[in-house]
């Protein structure tokens, strides 16, 4: 009966048309049909919403996560909450649309409102903390403390905690082990490194509470995040880098009337760099004196790209704010557009990145390492230069994820970094234009090179460790025989013999581990070709 009525709702044009069709039917019959119709409609309707979600371009997705956090509040909480009592209390400001726990120093709350009109609520009925033998700095932002009068009660259940931190590398391999084939290690990687929503939303709402702070000086200014915190590709635990956008990077160009009109007076600098240094300065020195939570700030106005660094210590975060730079965040949407037309891609990206801080080939600390953004440009680089090349083109993307893991390290560990440059603007090497060992062009600057820094010790290491775990993924097969030994792309974040070169202080400790496992594996080879031959020679025998 329902599938008949099924094929009748295609010749309708509306839903509207099969509710007048119900009224003519038996009780029992509109019953059913009415039940069959309602869960055909909430089907189509859901749908509908998920493919405008994914069709959602880049400025759309941020701005609706803007004017999310601009609706929330970050509330630092006692150790045993009572989620009811808790979430009870803010509803009486306006309705709550979603909210999380998680740790940072103790326990925290992010919670969204459905209205601004509710943050503004909410805030009448905050006190500022009386302080004994200090002073508090009266800044009345977002960031809040929840207290609790008298004892609490441990009767009730404890709130769910989202984690923010990645896991280790051994919890990684050991995890990575358990899966059936190589493809779905590299799913199953980037699904736990991967941004969460909330930690999404956090990151957001930390750009927004900043933005409340450099609001006193410049009220229209948006901060914005960018970088591995918006392109798809960040995981669990990176930095948020932060853009103080003070004349609209989506703004569209205004044109100048025929008549009279009317232009702000403003101070002049001698640079736009020299401007955007003065900006810095002053929105360091408030985060500093006045912004709760912000701690460790430093203002490093001399960089090539001037930025306050500074650890938001209720979010955990480490953050990194410059000013006006458009650049960066049309490289964030390019990245973006690629993680989205397969998510092999961000497989691939995922894995490649997570192989190189196993090996330390990237690092935290600012230094001669290739960076996380050089590394996700030489993938871009490398899924152009295949042949047919995968990207730009999403039909053309055939070959799984492990293959196109396995052809990365064997297209790096044989490229001319000697002579030739990475150029994803054009999609195709060129001759370096300076004597660097390492040269990526910047696709929106084209006459910087992103990976300057890069020496030519840890490019060699680099080199040596691609070619090394090309030839582990030769082998994967004779490595997920062995039940105690990790195989496939766990196996890669082992110790290599080439991580030592260049961390003298990390070079004897792994330097043994490497040797044996080569050795092992080589035995293994040795053995199972052996075996191979006595098993032809047992089946010829029996012939």
């Amino acid at each position: 009966m329902a599938a008949s009525f099924g094929v009748c709702r295609l010749h309708f044009r509306a839903l509207g048309g099969l509710d007048k069709f119900c009224l003519g039917l038996e009780p029992q019959t509109q019953v059913r049909f009415t039940s069959t119709t309602s869960a055909l409609k909430a089907q189509t309707e859901k749908k509908t919403a998920k493919a405008a979600k994914e069709s959602r371009t880049f400025q759309a997705i941020q701005e609706e996560r803007k004017e999310e956090a601009e609706r929330s509040v970050l509330i630092s909480c006692p150790p045993k909450i009572n989620e009811k009592k808790f979430l009870d209390y803010l509803s009486k400001h306006g309705t709550i649309n979603k909210h999380f726990f998680y740790n940072s120093y103790g326990a925290n709350a992010v919670v969204e409102f459905s209205s601004r009109e509710s943050i503004a609520s909410l805030k009448e009925s905050i006190n500022i903390p009386a302080v004994e033998h200090e002073a508090a700095v009266p800044f009345k932002s977002r960031l809040l403390s929840l207290k609790w009068p008298g004892s609490q009660s441990s009767n009730h259940p404890m709130p769910k905690f989202k984690e923010q931190s990645p896991p280790s590398i051994n919890e990684i391999t050991q995890l990575l082990s358990e899966r059936d084939s190589m493809d779905e290690q590299l799913q199953c990687l980037t699904e736990t490194l991967q941004l969460t929503e909330e930690n999404i939303s956090l990151r957001f709402l930390v750009c927004s509470l900043l933005r409340d702070i450099a609001g006193a000086y410049f009220p229209e200014c948006i901060i914005r995040p960018f970088g591995s915190s918006v392109n798809s590709f960040g995981k669990l635990g990176c930095d948020v880098d932060m853009i103080l956008d003070l004349d609209g990077i989506y703004a569209t160009s205004q044109k100048k009337g025929s008549g009279l009109s009317l232009e702000y007076q403003v101070k002049r600098g001698a640079s736009e760099r020299a401007v955007t240094q003065s900006i810095l300065s002053v929105i360091g020195k408030c985060v500093d004196q006045f912004g709760p939570g912000c701690v460790g700030v430093q203002s490093i106005l001399q960089a090539r790209c001037p930025l306050v660094r500074f650890a938001h210590q209720p979010s955990g975060f480490q953050c990194d704010l410059t000013a006006n730079n458009r650049v960066a965040m049309k490289s964030s949407e390019l990245l973006f557009l690629y993680g989205k037309l397969d998510p092999r891609v961000r497989h691939l990206v995922f894995s490649v990145r997570c192989w190189a801080r196993a090996h330390s080939i990237t690092s935290s600390i600012p230094g001669a390492w290739i960076t996380n953004f050089s590394l996700t440009v030489m993938v871009v680089f490398f899924l152009q230069q295949r042949n047919p090349p995968i990207l730009p083109t999403l039909d053309r993307l055939k070959e799984l994820a492990e293959k196109l893991l396995q052809e990365f390290f064997e297209f790096y560990g044989n490229f001319p970094f000697n002579k030739a440059s990475i150029n994803i603007r054009k999609g195709k090497e060129q001759t370096k234009p300076e004597t660097t060992a390492l040269y990526i062009q910047n696709p929106f600057e084209t006459t910087l090179n992103i990976s300057k820094n890069v020496n030519a010790t840890q490019l060699e290491r680099f080199v040596a460790l691609c070619r090394e775990s090309a030839w582990l993924l030769q082998q994967k097969e004779i490595l997920k025989q062995s039940s105690d030994s990790p195989w496939g792309f766990a196996a890669l974040l082992l110790p290599s013999v080439t991580s030592g070169a260049g961390v003298k202080s990390r070079r004897k400790r792994k330097l043994e581990p490497a040797s044996s496992r080569i050795k092992n594996l080589l035995d293994s080879l040795k053995i199972k070709g052996g075996e191979t031959v006595a098993k032809k020679g047992s089946a010829n025998a029996r012939r």
